[in-house]
């Protein structure tokens, strides 16, 4: 098991057709994502207000709408958003009682989620939610800015989180090390290719590896 302060949760995205023959994917694609990011606890809940932010949607705004399902971290919370293009069709939240069968998915997205609401850009309408994860502020991710902007950019180089040393995990030490060579190596390939001197860059690079430790260990 992965303590969770070694758990990168890099936001992602993802475009889709509102339709509901998607909803189906959203939910394992949803529930593969918290897996990795050690929020099993809110896994149900979460693909419960996808379903619900899609269906409506699909209801309100039309089938085949041009849609994106966005997912990232808002502190301790798992926030969620649908983007669609129509700024005029907005969640309406109806009270238990109300006979008609319209608004039913907000309610229950109002019901599961810690709070939720409705953006309004210039192109198109952002509808969230937010759900509380249990994680403790100070292990919500892993490492400062300069650790989560490599785990950013190199993702694809691991298909897995990043262990702590002190822990066993399904990508070894050894093997993400040899990873972080791997991105290191191409980088210097790539900066000879464009003419740069890759010596000179890895002392720069060492050099300001040091002077943020330094002020890491000094803050």
């Amino acid at each position: 098991m992965i303590p969770e302060a070694c758990v990168p949760r890099k936001a992602w995205d993802l475009d889709f057709t509102a339709e509901p023959e998607a909803v189906a994917a959203l939910r394992r694609i949803m529930r593969l994502h918290l897996d990795v990011w050690g929020l099993q606890e809110v896994t149900d809940d979460a693909q419960l207000c996808v379903t619900e932010l899609v269906a409506n949607v699909i209801t309100h705004v039309g089938h085949g709408t041009p849609t994106t399902l966005a997912v990232s971290m808002n502190g301790t919370y798992l926030r969620i958003e649908i983007h669609d293009p129509d700024t005029r069709a907005l969640p309406t939240l109806f009270a238990a009682g109300d006979d008609t069968e319209s608004g039913r998915g907000m309610a229950l997205v109002n019901a599961l989620a810690d709070r939720w609401g409705v953006q309004l850009r210039a192109d198109r309408k952002v509808t969230w939610c937010e759900l509380s994860t249990g994680l403790s502020p100070t292990n919500r991710h892993s490492g400062d800015a300069r650790v989560m902007s490599a785990e950013t950019t190199f993702g694809p180089y691991w298909a897995a989180p990043l262990p702590c040393a002190s822990t066993s995990s399904r990508l070894s030490a050894a093997v993400t090390e040899e990873a972080a060579i791997d991105v290191i190596a191409d980088l210097l390939h790539w900066l000879h290719a464009h003419g740069c001197d890759p010596d000179d860059a890895l002392d720069r690079a060492q050099m300001r590896y040091e002077a943020d430790a330094d002020a890491h260990r000094n803050s």
